[in-house]
């Protein structure tokens, strides 16, 4: 993705604690109109990025809050082009202490959980700005975020240098709108744009019509550089290739799958059946569950009342994390998160059960075992006896190279499953995860 001096102006994020001094309590707008701030609205998630975002398109989301009633839909679709929609938030850790403190964790890094709730925003962001026809007699879409399809990792991103988020609509299909962003860190003068990419992201946002509920229509993408028109085609094929998905996974198993299934079983057995005489560098899936639950609050909510999906996100890497953690017995390095789907909507009083487990592992390269975490998100409704799926997690860890070099004796256990569903699920991400690195390594 190319981000240029074109790019428009670069949101300043800033620390969420106020100066304890400061008894302003309202704003006033471009119309010297007096306005509470975007941190005092009630039922938004607040960061220092969603409140930053919020801020700088306020009369867009204050129409979102409050929608005109009986309003009629967007009359006709417009073409956006992604500079349109390109948006870049700037953190300004080298001279904002408290905005420092906010992001640090343990080893002096960003916290990822922190990130991926910011990175959520800003797509949701870039989402409503490429729908909104600037009308506001028209009723505007709800969007939510329906999947991410990868989010890497590649290098270590300090909270001692300013950081920069930047991101635009690559692609749209009827209702679907596909969204980059990247998180870029230099860390010295000069330094290329692509040698400074810190993090790459995609999420996929659908629309649905804020009255009925059904899918919407976006505004068209008119791609204009060679870049934006390379990434157009390149996300058309990841959409081509998840409607594909389903058909050839059901035709694979059918076609010899049995027998790797009953391969990834017999070890289990041993362990089920003989559990003195089973591999102790092995241990059963099962053995590897973590779980925490939570009842979900109003100020977790974002501008349409449901749950925030940042939130959910950062929630399930922090469970991924820990349960990484318990497992390799050193302190885990996030390196990606493989897959997530948004399955159904979390509401304001739901009960949420979040479940995770060490799905497998992979010892290719000694010096970076990998560590494959599958965390499950349920809405349980207690006095109606169900319990539902809500979201589904993919995180892949190592363990950090410091942690790795004062243990010798160090080594990644093999999980094996015990039951069918197990090593059915254990399948299909490994194939999942095949496929995509095939399609990485031929790019």
């Amino acid at each position: 993705m190319e981000f240029n001096s074109s790019s428009p102006r670069t949101i300043s994020v800033v620390s969420t604690f106020t100066n304890p001094f400061d008894n302003s309590n309202s704003l006033a707008d471009v119309n010297g109109q007096t306005r509470k701030p975007i941190a005092l609205w009630p039922g938004m998630y607040h960061s220092p990025v969603t409140i930053a975002l919020w801020e700088t398109r306020s009369k867009t989301f204050e129409r979102l809050l409050d929608p005109p009633k009986d309003a009629p839909p967007q009359s006709e679709l417009l073409t956006r082009t992604p500079k349109q929609s390109r948006t870049s938030i700037l953190y300004n850790f080298s001279t904002d202490y408290i905005l420092r403190e906010q992001y640090r964790d343990p080893w002096n890094e960003v916290r990822i959980g922190k990130l991926l709730e910011d990175l959520d925003a800003l797509a949701g962001t870039i989402s409503v700005k490429h729908c909104s026809d600037d009308d506001s007699t028209t009723r505007p879409l709800l969007l939510v975020t329906a999947s991410v399809d990868k989010i890497v990792l590649k290098k270590p991103i300090s909270v001692d240098i300013d950081l920069k988020m930047v991101g635009s609509a690559i692609w749209v299909g009827r209702s679907s709108i596909d969204i980059q962003l990247e998180v870029i860190q230099s860390t010295k003068e000069g330094s290329d744009t692509s040698d400074s990419v810190a993090l790459t992201a995609n999420f996929i946002f659908v629309a649905r019509d804020s009255k009925t509920g059904k899918a919407a229509p976006v505004n068209r993408l008119s791609p204009e550089t060679e870049k934006e028109k390379l990434l157009y085609e390149e996300a058309a094929a990841r959409s081509n290739l998840r409607k594909r998905k389903t058909v050839e996974e059901k035709k694979e198993f059918q076609n010899g799958e049995v027998n790797r299934l009953e391969a990834l079983l017999a070890e289990g057995r041993i362990f089920c059946d003989m559990p003195a005489l089973a591999d102790r560098n092995s241990i059963l899936l099962r053995d590897t569950r973590l779980e925490n639950s939570l009842i979900c609050q109003p100020q977790q909510r974002n501008i349409h009342g449901r749950i925030f999906g940042g939130f959910l996100m950062h929630r399930a890497f922090e469970l991924a994390f820990s349960t990484a953690y318990a497992f390799a017995g050193l302190v885990p390095y996030f390196l990606e998160v493989d897959h997530v789907d948004f399955l159904r909507p979390v509401d304001v009083g739901d009960f949420l059960r979040i479940k995770s487990c060490v799905l497998y592992t992979e010892h290719e390269n000694s010096e970076k075992p990998l560590i494959n975490i599958e965390v499950v998100a349920h809405v349980t409704r207690p006095e109606l006896r169900s319990s539902e799926v809500s979201n589904t997690f993919h995180f892949t860890f190592t363990v950090r190279p410091e942690a790795k070099a004062t243990n010798d004796g160090f080594m990644i256990r093999k999980v094996v499953p015990a039951t069918e569903e197990e090593a059915h699920r254990i399948l299909e991400r490994m194939d999942a995860e095949s496929l995509q690195s095939g399609k990485d390594k031929r790019k």
